[in-house]
Parts: C-alpha cells; sequence; structure tokens
C-alpha cells in the first residue's frame, strides 16, 4: 500500500507499530508505562490521529526500533581527503594585492 496524504501515512505508520507491538506481544498500557507516555498518547499514534515527535521516539525506544530514525535523516560524515578540488567553485574573486614600501629607521 502507498500511502499519498499525511493522514495515510500517519495511519500506515501506526499500523506498524501496532503489529510490531502486537509480535511482542506487549498490550498498550504495557508499552506505553514503559515508554512513559500515556496510553491515550499511544493509541492516537497507533490509530495515526496524530502525536508527537517524543512520543514516537519513545515507543521506537521500547520496541527495540529506534534504527527507523536513522533511515529519515543516515547521518552524513564528510571526509575532506574524499572531495574533490575541482567541485569546489570559487565565491568570489581574489583581491589584488598592492605592495606596502615603508621607511624605516
Amino acid at each position: 500500500m502507498t500511502a499519498n496524504t499525511i493522514a495515510e501515512q500517519e495511519a500506515l505508520l501506526g499500523e506498524h507499530l501496532k503489529v510490531l507491538r502486537l509480535n511482542q506481544n506487549l498490550d498498550q498500557m504495557t508499552l506505553a508505562t514503559r515508554a512513559g507516555i500515556s496510553v491515550g498518547a499511544l493509541k492516537n499514534l497507533e490509530r495515526g490521529s496524530g502525536s508527537t515527535i517524543k512520543t514516537l521516539v519513545a515507543v521506537l525506544r521500547i520496541l527495540g526500533r529506534e534504527d527507523w530514525l536513522s533511515t529519515i535523516a543516515p547521518v552524513a560524515t564528510i571526509n575532506p581527503l574524499n572531495m574533490p578540488r575541482a567541485s569546489q567553485q570559487r565565491q568570489r574573486a581574489s583581491r589584488k594585492r598592492t605592495k606596502v614600501i615603508t621607511h624605516g629607521s
């Protein structure tokens, strides 16, 4: 099933979380208590009827699926040695330098 709207995506995510919870043989009360959230917040999350990121992260942590978050925004490490210099475009022209002549003592 492809979710087209935000509401459909929320409902699909909620259904996945519910299936994961049931596969781990957890009832809503137990999961909510372990996650430190209310049962109502968990029900909203599973129904796809609105939730907070805090609730989602707390539930994912208890279900052992924090790895789902890395698929949203994987941590990228940039190694400057792997960046070719040719790919860097100049941002501005060099300033002409004037030679300063000082008369010393």
